[in-house]
């Protein structure tokens, strides 16, 4: 009786531990499923990044963001947005050499601080995979493909890595771009880089750029370009459908329009710093009514007016925004962009919406 009561239990509790194992192998294969659903190729690369990215910009930075000034309390929220960005499960970051000018009195270079916060990352996590995005600044002095090497090998140095996975151009150079685009290439077969692209390219720009490439056996993987629902020049200049056409992946910097599709502003509230003389009390008197739809749409999926905001960006397909953020609760917001979409009617009443309003001012340089 005794053996038969033993063996019932064995039996019972080895199904209970077969039940706890499924369970859990049950579990990671979900949790694999929805990173791999949170997975997008870029372009006609092997590289493979989440579809909502963080963009670095006002890391270290005095000259445009920060009101002017940096100290240890804003690294610390940096850093904190750092962590809470993977910890969301969005785990590649943009940056540039050029971001936290180091003309600028107290600036520390965004390069820098991504390195930095890398580093403390894989000492106690050592097997995440955090992918790295940094730009070549086309300067007038910069000529031929070796500059282009030089400056990735000294961003290299700056973020302590031997390698990123992304290196684009962040802008047309005034002349030398058939050497940069060389240098790209070199950067590649030199496994320097996985994969790379352009910024701010215009339509003739960017095809020629990816014929160069293309020459070497190269995909052009990406254009960097300011993409938002109340700027839509990629839609009319012709650049979105040229990347959909090639394959090349657009990324949209600037996606809430440097905080406007919040909906933290008002006409009574308009931006500190540059930022207020671009936005203004009479454009965002003109914008409430899609600021208000933005707000309406919002509470219909339980999301706030920035996650719908990068959710109309996600929606238009081939497209990975990268918003600038600069503490946790920024990163954490950005990451419940994902996992759900926005109707096609919603998309197409937001954008009839938006053209309601006056076009903002962009990069200059687009229209190179």
């Amino acid at each position: 009786m005794s053996l038969q009561f033993s063996s019932a239990c064995n039996f019972a509790l080895s199904h209970r531990k077969l039940d706890r194992i499924r369970a859990v192998a049950s579990n990671d294969f979900v949790k694999v499923k929805t990173q791999e659903d949170n997975l997008v190729q870029l372009g006609g690369s092997d590289l493979k990044l989440t579809k909502l990215g963080i963009g670095a910009w006002s890391w270290g930075d005095t000259s445009y963001w920060n009101n002017f000034e940096w100290d240890d309390r804003k690294m610390k929220a940096c850093k904190n947005a750092f962590d809470a960005s993977v910890d969301s499960g969005i785990t590649w970051f943009d940056t540039a050499e050029v971001y936290g000018s180091r003309f600028s009195f107290g600036a520390i270079n965004s390069e820098t601080l991504l390195g930095r916060f890398i580093k403390e990352r894989k000492n106690k996590y050592p097997e995440e995979e955090i992918a790295v995005a940094t730009k070549f600044a086309a300067l007038p002095w910069r000529l031929g493909r070796q500059s282009v090497l030089s400056a990735l090998k000294d961003s290299l140095s700056r973020l302590e890595l031997d390698s990123v996975e992304l290196y684009q151009l962040h802008w047309p150079g005034i002349w030398g771009n058939e050497g940069y685009i060389d240098g790209l290439a070199d950067a590649v077969e030199q496994g320097l880089v996985k994969a790379v692209g352009v910024s701010n390219y215009s339509e003739k720009r960017l095809r020629e750029a990816y014929k160069q490439l293309k020459k070497r056996g190269i995909p052009l993987a990406s254009n960097q370009v300011n993409y938002s629902l109340i700027y839509r020049i990629p839609e009319e200049n012709g650049v979105k459908a040229t990347c959909d056409e090639l394959g090349i992946t657009l990324i949209a910097y600037s996606p809430i329009a440097q905080g406007i599709l919040t909906g933290k502003y008002t006409p009574q509230n308009i931006p500190t710093g540059p930022r207020g003389n671009i936005y203004t009390a009479e454009f965002l008197t003109e914008l409430q009514p899609l600021l208000n739809r933005i707000k309406e749409i919002g509470q219909n999926y339980n999301k706030t007016p920035t996650q719908v905001a990068l959710n109309w960006l996600i929606a238009q397909d081939n497209v990975i925004p990268i918003p600038g953020a600069k503490n946790a609760e920024q990163a954490k917001e950005f990451g419940g962009a994902l996992g759900w979409r926005l109707t096609s009617d919603e998309v197409n009443e937001l954008r009839d919406l938006a053209s309601k309003s006056k076009p903002v001012m962009g990069f200059p340089v687009e229209k190179l």
